[in-house]
């Protein structure tokens, strides 16, 4: 199955969080698209690795994503290493995404800069001939590099390079984001507080895309940050 899309996240419901409005956009617009969590999250202080599979799956069916996986590396402890990177690879080539969605260069939880590297050195090695991976039945894949690798913005409010403008999907992001029921508040939790857990947590999803809406003027936006410059054929390209 080839895909438009494919989004990357350290853990389940990193992807919802900081692009589940534009994914929900393009999916609308009849884009293909998968997501690979890295992790189950089972180092996570609320819910169990069970859970956030449950709640990981609820929330693709929410956004209408084709595909999703969970690479099964270890939460806290994986690393950007050939090891890792072969798996992913073999995924890359599998699905041949023009677009890639992967962590926050920079962030406050260690994973998220590590899933940022190790999904762009993926992508980058994916296209190189002399790379040799296998598919599901053992034949050999053929190289193949996304035209586009993009960083979505996590919990540090990192300046984004460009956003997208999600108005009228940020409902579908919000029910895709809550359907992590064991990671977010709820009044009658008896789960330990936790920094994404508080009611200010929950108000900034929707401020934060409000703001950035502002600032382009529509009613929400999602941010992304860029490893080269972005491109336009025309300046009639800019809303």
């Amino acid at each position: 199955m080839k895909l438009d899309i494919l989004a990357i996240g350290a853990h389940p419901d990193d992807i919802e969080l900081g692009a589940g409005g534009t994914l929900a956009k393009e999916i609308a617009n009849g884009k293909k698209v998968g997501i690979i969590d890295l992790t189950h999250g089972e180092l996570g202080t609320r819910g169990t690795a069970e859970t956030r599979t449950v709640e990981a799956e609820n929330a693709r069916k929410i956004l209408g994503v084709s595909v999703r996986i969970n690479m099964g590396f270890a939460d806290g402890f994986f690393v950007n290493d050939k090891e890792h990177q072969m798996k992913l690879i073999a995924l890359i080539r599998k699905f041949q995404p023009d677009i890639v969605l992967c962590n926050a260069f920079d962030d406050r939880h260690i994973d998220h800069p590590k899933g940022s590297s190790l999904a762009s050195d993926s992508c980058f090695l994916s296209g190189l001939q002399k790379v040799k991976t296998v598919d599901d039945l053992g034949k050999e894949q053929g190289p193949w590099r996304p035209s586009k690798v993009y960083h979505y913005i996590q919990w540090k409010n990192s300046e984004p390079d460009f956003v997208v403008d999600v108005s009228g999907y940020m409902d579908k992001k919000l029910e895709a984001v809550f359907a992590y029921k064991t990671q977010f508040h709820q009044q009658d939790s008896k789960e330990p507080i936790t920094p994404i857990s508080s009611t200010n947590f929950k108000d900034s999803i929707t401020y934060r895309a409000q703001d950035l809406g502002r600032l382009i003027g529509t009613e929400y936006a999602e941010g992304f940050n860029v490893e080269r410059y972005v491109a336009v054929k025309s300046l009639y390209d800019l809303i």
